[in-house]
């Protein structure tokens, strides 16, 4: 007898992930849709790399939708587009985010202005687009919200103070919107330093030798990052509200 290939985990599901044209965001569109989801690649600037990336995906469907952080306005209008278009979004990817390196000590360089800015993006931008899709999400039999965060949130060292405290904001969100809005779903994923251009100025040398200063001894991929959020969709189902830690035992 021969079996049938298993269905995607997956097929059948809407999914969105912000940041989506590069680094972990686009390695989140890719395992999603690899996993049969149909996926919407959210960008600011990156519109080649995102056309570029939805091309190569496996399956039908996707899109590419420009998802700025800091307009509110603009998130509004995805939503209307989503719910022409689909009807419901079952798996949201907070994923886009910005920083800059400061040293912690260096309080002329990081600004009042550069701090607000920087909550505004890292956590304001994610609340601004997470309530705009909310009654997509309620309208799925089984939604969840992933927000990529860092171990920045509690162990206060990272590229500069302000990430810190909007991480840190990112995960006490979570917490909130866990306890309010269920049966949706909403976990952090918290990995330590990861293999991307992210934080300008960071070279791979770095990296190596922060790794191996872990019990694990290696560098946090992009990929460790989307597995680990595919897990929280997949197979962690009543886990909501809490955090999952990625940093090869590095606060350890």
């Amino acid at each position: 007898m021969v079996e049938q290939a298993a269905k995607p985990v997956l097929s059948g599901k809407f999914a969105v992930v912000t940041g989506g044209s590069s680094g972990i965001g686009a390695a989140c569109v890719k395992t999603l849709a690899a996993e049969g989801a149909t996926v919407v690649i959210g960008y600011n600037r990156g519109l080649d790399r995102a056309e570029s990336l939805r091309a190569s995906l496996p399956g039908s469907g996707h899109l590419t939708l420009a998802i700025p952080l800091e307009d509110s306005a603009a998130h509004a209008a995805v939503a209307d587009q989503l719910r022409e278009r689909f009807g419901h979004i079952d798996v949201l990817i907070n994923s886009a985010g910005y920083s800059q390196r400061i040293a912690h000590k260096n309080l002329e360089a990081l600004d009042s202005a550069l701090f607000n800015k920087m909550l505004l993006a890292n956590v304001g931008g994610p609340y601004s687009i997470t309530r705009a899709l909310m009654p997509l999400l309620r309208t799925s039999s089984d939604a969840v919200v992933v927000n990529i965060s860092s171990i920045s949130a509690f162990t206060g060292s990272g590229s500069n103070i302000a990430y810190c405290a909007a991480k840190a904001a990112l995960d006490t969100m979570t917490m909130s919107l866990a306890r309010a809005l269920g049966p949706v779903r909403f976990v952090c994923v918290s990995p330590a330093s990861v293999d991307t251009d992210f934080i300008p100025g960071r070279n791979r040398e770095e990296l190596e030798q922060k790794a191996a200063q872990t019990p694990v001894g290696r560098i946090v991929t992009p990929d460790d990052v989307a597995r680990a959020a595919l897990a929280c969709v997949t197979h962690l189902r009543t886990a909501t509200g809490t955090r999952i830690v990625i940093d090869g035992g590095y606060q350890l």
